[in-house]
């Protein structure tokens, strides 16, 4: 499977998405034009990801801003990997927020409220 890499912007994430390397990633602010049209290549590569994923996963969010059509798309990935996690492979969602942040601290628990993952808040 070969490793998905969008390079962040001012409006669009970092996304490294790499299964050999063990390595997922999701940093940045995220308030693209066409949401849709920029999150479709994530969603098709975890697509392909749920049926052949690592036993172990670790998936890293370090998000400074993102709009309500991106907290949508940011839904969809994390029930990508309630799938992978519902097909007994471990799965971590490791959410990382400025300490001063609340907002996006608070996002963080409520995707832990919502789906059925271990989610991580961590403050830096």
């Amino acid at each position: 499977m070969e490793p998905l890499y969008i390079e962040g912007t001012d409006e669009s994430p970092e996304i490294i998405l790499d299964k050999s390397a063990g390595n997922f990633e999701f940093k940045g602010k995220s308030l693209p034009e066409d949401v849709k049209a920029f999150y479709n290549p994530v969603l098709e590569w975890l697509d392909g990801y749920i049926a052949n994923p690592n036993p172990d996963t670790v998936v890293n969010f370090r998000m400074d801003y993102f709009n309500s059509a991106s907290a949508k798309q940011i839904m969809d990935i994390l029930t990508c990997f309630e799938k992978v996690y519902q097909k007994g492979n471990d799965v971590l969602i490791r959410w990382h927020f400025a300490s001063d942040d609340e907002d996006m601290e608070d996002a963080g628990a409520s995707y832990e409220g919502i789906v059925d993952l271990p989610i991580e808040l961590i403050a830096y």
